[in-house]
């Protein structure tokens, strides 16, 4: 890992805490997608292979996060028959002071968000940047939303009316819809469930305290199919730094832990 840049390792940091922390022998462990989730499926896959964890089985959230399973060769199970899940570790765009969540930047928080809403204990993991008192501070990219194709016509014009309507900050904003395009084809970018994917861009921070009423007036739209807000549903959020101390924060408080010796060396 002597390539690794200080923001892998923050990440690294967290993935490894919450693992050790929260994953035990016996689970059914809901397995995220991003980039940090690598490192959480690296250090289950190392527990299992020295038989520290015992008969578990991962379930995945994408394409992305089930071949990472097959890769380690982990037990792999599906949401169809192991929906009952005991702990999912899963990373976040942006966690705010609450522990909601924007989740999506990788186009899978339907699947994400069914496996969390299943979970026991939901667990965030990021590195600091992710950090932030307000969601759309530090994230900039908006709040994905997916959505049925049929719907393209009208959804994109009642979500910035109905926000306004409803959340009395957001009236005066200049809301906007961006269509998330993809990178090597032509079109729209098309999630894993076969949706198309608008980013809400808020034109400032969203209240803590007002996540959930925006979540609920998206979700009313008919044509909409899941927002990347994930409301009320994060048990702890652990936030690797790069000095290699963690921020483990819950609703309740917000504590440092400071590295171990060997962590800090590898």
């Amino acid at each position: 890992m002597a390539n690794m840049s200080d923001k892998e390792k923050a990440k690294q940091f967290a993935a490894h805490l919450a693992v050790e922390e929260h994953v035990r022998s016996n689970q059914t462990i809901g397995i995220g997608s991003g980039s940090t989730i690598v490192y959480a499926v690296d250090k289950i896959a190392e527990l299992f292979n020295t038989n520290k964890l015992l008969n578990i089985v991962c379930v995945p959230t994408s394409f992305q996060s089930e071949q990472l399973i097959l890769a380690k060769q982990l037990p792999l199970g599906n949401l169809k028959q192991n929906w009952q899940i005991d702990v999912a570790i899963d990373g976040a765009d942006e966690v705010d002071a609450n522990l909601n969540c924007i989740k999506g930047g990788g186009g899978c928080h339907l699947q994400e968000k069914m496996v969390a809403f299943n979970a026991k204990k939901f667990i965030v993991i990021a590195d600091d940047s992710k950090h932030s008192k307000n969601l759309c501070h530090n994230y900039r990219k908006g709040v994905p939303l997916s959505f049925m194709a049929d719907s393209i016509a009208y959804v994109k014009h009642f979500i910035a009316k109905n926000l306004k309507a409803e959340i009395q900050s957001l009236r005066n904003r200049n809301i906007e819809c961006v269509l998330r395009m993809a990178q090597n084809k032509a079109g729209p970018v098309i999630t894993d469930d076969g949706h198309m994917i608008y980013d809400i861009q808020f034109d400032g921070v969203l209240n803590c305290d007002e996540v959930a009423d925006i979540n609920k007036v998206l979700r009313m739209i008919p044509g909409v199919v899941e927002t990347g807000l994930f409301v009320n549903m994060a048990e702890m959020a652990y936030f690797g730094q790069m000095n290699g101390s963690v921020i483990k924060q819950t609703k309740d408080a917000t504590v440092v832990i400071k590295p171990k010796a060997n962590d800090t060396e590898k």
